[in-house]
């Protein structure tokens, strides 16, 4: 019976996967902001690199969630990282609309920074539920610094993007809150220091391909 329920979690983590990266992204919220000018051609360029950055962000959010639940000691942290996925999979799903609307694609990249958020949070919650919530709270402290470094870069006329970034920004705060109530703990300062350099290696590379 044991060995039975390992093996629907685990197809139930690669059926996540496979929708994640390669099915396109469904909200389940409509994005919040009206449909804004066309901008200039380069003004088009940085948003759309910007858009593509943060469209990996979230496929990214979504793997470490999942590498979470997967190995998650109680149910109720399970469901927490799942219904923190799920918020994500809308971020995820206004990314991608918009950069449809700006006329450009996401990171060729996507299927890698999938599989290795997935491998990184299912490590941090092998150390614990107390530690994997640390780890939630720690990412989305680190995400809300990124938002803000965007939000400060997009066009001024670019309404649409940063309304959208404003609202993810919001629930990316909650995320973490909820994830330092429920009990995360701090995390060590070589922990947090290799979180920012991985996310500036995933960064640096969608901004191009």
């Amino acid at each position: 019976m044991e060995s039975g329920i390992y093996s629907d979690t685990a197809i139930a983590a690669v059926d996540r996967a496979l929708r994640s990266v390669f099915a396109p992204a469904r909200a389940s919220r409509p994005a919040p902001a009206p449909m804004s000018e066309p901008l200039p051609e380069s003004e088009r360029r940085e948003s759309a690199a910007l858009m593509r950055i943060n469209h990996s962000g979230e496929l990214a959010a979504q793997a470490l969630y999942h590498g979470q639940a997967l190995v998650a000691r109680s149910a109720a942290t399970r469901e927490m990282l799942l219904a923190a996925a799920r918020s994500e999979s809308d971020h995820l799903a206004w990314c991608e609309m918009r950069l449809k609307e700006l006329a450009a694609r996401p990171s060729l990249l996507n299927p890698l920074w999938y599989l290795g958020s997935f491998a990184i949070g299912t490590a941090a919650a092998l150390m614990g539920d107390r530690a994997s919530l640390g780890f939630v709270a720690e990412t989305e402290r680190q995400v809300e610094g990124h938002l803000d470094q965007h939000l400060g870069r997009l066009p001024a006329s670019d309404t649409r993007s940063r309304a959208i970034l404003e609202a993810m920004r919001a629930e990316e705060v909650a995320h973490g809150a909820a994830a330092a109530a429920a009990g995360g703990a701090t995390l060590p300062v070589p922990v947090r220091a290799l979180m920012r350099l991985t996310a500036r290696v995933m960064t640096g590379a969608a901004y191009w391909v």
